[in-house]
């Protein structure tokens, strides 16, 4: 018996040697970073979380480009504006590629009284997508639709978790014991169920010379190319592009304008001039369009600065190295994941005057007119900028305007403060909170 608990003690000891010496050679090829375990890489050092704070302390030690290894995957992480600006733009057509995780694999299968904003905005702003994608809207009290929200919200949550990590580590026991990822199957499943239903209805009632929205246009792509061995139209890619636009244009918009109403709420002097500019520029009938931000500039400041303080997507979207490259000196072999740190850009004190403030300023010059910042970069850069970006600014900028127009924000009577800490997720919300809409 003790000679076969030592063959095992060996063995294992063996096989940590083996991984380690593998990790150390392979970083060799690597920016510098912190040393990584056998099997984990750095996920015990960062708590299975890609956090800002961990990355800020790394770069301090290891420079503003450096190499974690996500398990046996490395990534290299751009700090600071210089470093995501000439990481993502000199060689943009290098690291265009995104990568592909485990997990994928799966998810490609107003009276004056207290109220929780949640739902009312994420139904507005929902409602837009499915306007566009499906060609009608969805009732408030339809709970298919509830239920579509709550699942985009569990998706958007586990990629970001632990949960998400281990499943990355081991598929096979995150998926035989962890809830989470069970959960996350069966969200998959009820919505590609619904998106399939959707779009089954829409087949049935389209007119081919009148195309209304997107499902339409993409229909008409899968008629041409029929018979085209090379299309990659067809009904599982179109499921599947309806539930990214979908994702990609509620949680992150959405979760902006939570915030919007929380800073209007905990600045109610900001608020206040919002209001005086509408007022005197617009008045209080006006019906807004993004054209109107060009006369609205504290307005227009307001609304960048909330894009910039609430840094929602504190990591950009991973890219992937298409080809061996280099980013600042360093050689990045194919197929290497690359980070960009979206918060160390949007709090660079290098860029900003008060990177720590909620400072509408920072977008207006000493005459009060609206001004561009480079270091502005919420939706990233490069040949993977997000290709919602007019879509988010047209929404954030009506529908906030809209907001302040007919209503003032307060705090509930009694109500002194207010926690502004983050949800940490794949977007950093604020925590739950209630605001009385008092109409003006």
């Amino acid at each position: 018996m003790l000679v076969v608990s030592e063959v095992l003690v060996f063995f294992v000891v063996s096989l940590l040697l083996i991984q380690f010496l593998k990790f150390q050679w392979m970083r060799r090829q690597f920016p510098p970073g912190p040393t990584p375990y056998p099997f984990f890489g750095n996920l015990l050092q960062m708590n299975f979380k890609i956090h800002h704070e961990h990355l800020k302390k790394m770069a301090k030690i290891h420079g503003n480009i450096f190499t974690l290894w996500l398990s046996n995957t490395p990534a290299v992480v751009l700090q600071g504006f210089q470093a995501v600006k000439e990481g993502l733009t000199a060689h943009a057509e290098d690291v265009a590629g995104r990568p592909e995780s485990r997990i994928f694999h799966i998810l490609t299968r107003g009276n004056g009284k207290p109220l929780d904003p949640t739902m009312p905005i994420v139904h507005t702003v929902s409602n837009v997508i499915c306007s566009i994608i499906f060609g009608h809207r969805f009732s408030r009290d339809d709970e298919n639709f509830h239920r579509l929200i709550e699942s985009f919200d569990t998706l958007a949550a586990f990629l970001n978790s632990i949960s998400f990590f281990i499943y990355e580590l081991s598929p096979w026991l995150a998926g035989h014991f962890l809830p989470s990822v069970k959960k996350i199957k069966s969200c998959v499943d009820f919505m590609n169920g619904l998106l399939a239903k959707e779009l089954e209805s829409h087949k049935v009632k389209r007119k081919r010379d009148e195309n209304r929205h997107y499902i339409d246009y993409y229909l008409d792509e899968i008629d041409k190319t029929k018979g085209d061995a090379d299309a990659t139209y067809d009904e599982g890619n179109l499921i599947q592009t309806v539930a990214d636009l979908f994702i990609a244009g509620t949680e992150t918009t959405a979760t902006t304008l939570l915030w919007a109403l929380l800073y209007m709420v905990i600045y109610p002097d900001i608020q206040e001039k919002v209001q005086k500019e509408l007022d005197a520029v617009v008045g209080c009938s006006h019906v807004f369009c993004y054209e109107d931000r060009k006369r609205l500039p504290y307005t227009n400041a307001v609304i960048h600065e909330i894009q910039r303080y609430s840094n929602i997507l504190l990591i950009a979207l991973p890219r992937l190295s298409v080809k061996d490259t280099e980013l600042l000196g360093y050689h990045i072999p194919k197929n290497t994941v690359v980070l960009a740190n979206i918060d160390s850009v949007l709090a660079d004190p290098g860029k900003w005057e008060t990177p720590d403030q909620f400072n509408p300023g920072h977008f207006l010059d000493k005459d009060g007119n609206f001004v561009n910042r480079e270091a502005f970069l919420p939706f990233a850069i490069g040949h993977r900028v997000c290709m919602g970006e007019l879509l988010a600014r047209t929404e954030l900028f009506i529908v906030f305007c809209t907001l302040l127009q007919a209503f003032t924000f307060t705090l509930p009577e009694g109500v002194k403060e207010v926690n502004t800490k983050f949800v940490f997720g794949s977007t950093m919300k604020p925590p739950p909170y209630q605001l009385c809409a008092i109409p003006r």
